[in-house]
């Protein structure tokens, strides 16, 4: 189950080194539906995706699910700044559909990445990729409209709409089923 990340660092990390992820990564797997970190708590783990798809998630005021990323393999999910501050989050984390996840704890994290600087810079990246893809979410959000982000969603992530439910899609462009519906059938013209 290791393959997809052990492919993913070999272009920075050297073989003498990758065995580690064997040691301090986790295979788990996850039925669909199921939320694998809550909101209210510190988030346990950092997750590398092999199969399947997840989402992060808070209710707003009203008590609607307000889906803030999608994530879908190979790559990292948690509640970053939570799971690097050890601080509760405001988020869940939930599998959309049964999900095969590699998972390292946040004390594991911190002894690999001590024993490897290369590990290190590896994970320092993820964690700036991260942020760098929600400052431009939030540009998107704030500045294109909401049939420019869906087209721009689907020209990125074609492969999502076939597996993520639309209202999960609809929450995340920042927008209400009823609109994603309307755009979806205007860009079908």
């Amino acid at each position: 189950m290791h393959e997809k990340l052990l492919k993913l660092i070999s272009p920075v990390i050297p073989p003498s080194e990758r065995k580690w992820c064997l040691q301090y990564f986790e295979p788990t797997l996850f039925p669909k539906n199921r939320v694998i970190e809550e909101e209210g708590m510190i988030p346990k783990y950092l997750y590398f995706v092999v199969s399947g798809y997840l989402r992060l998630f808070h209710y707003n005021d009203y008590g609607d699910e307000v889906t803030t990323h999608i994530n879908c393999p190979p790559g990292f999910i948690t509640s970053y700044f939570n799971f690097i501050n050890q601080t509760k989050s405001n988020e869940n984390l939930e599998c959309i559909t049964e999900c095969k996840l590699l998972r390292i704890s946040k004390n594991n994290l911190d002894i690999l990445t001590e024993k490897s600087t290369l590990f290190k810079n590896f994970s320092i990246s993820v964690f700036q990729q991260s942020l760098v893809y929600n400052d431009n979410r939030s540009k998107e959000l704030a500045t294109l409209s909401g049939k420019e982000r869906y087209r721009k969603f689907i020209k990125d992530y074609p492969h999502i709409l076939q597996n993520v439910p639309l209202q999960y899609i609809a929450s995340f462009l920042g927008m209400d089923p009823k609109s994603l519906s309307r755009i979806r059938k205007e860009s079908h013209l």
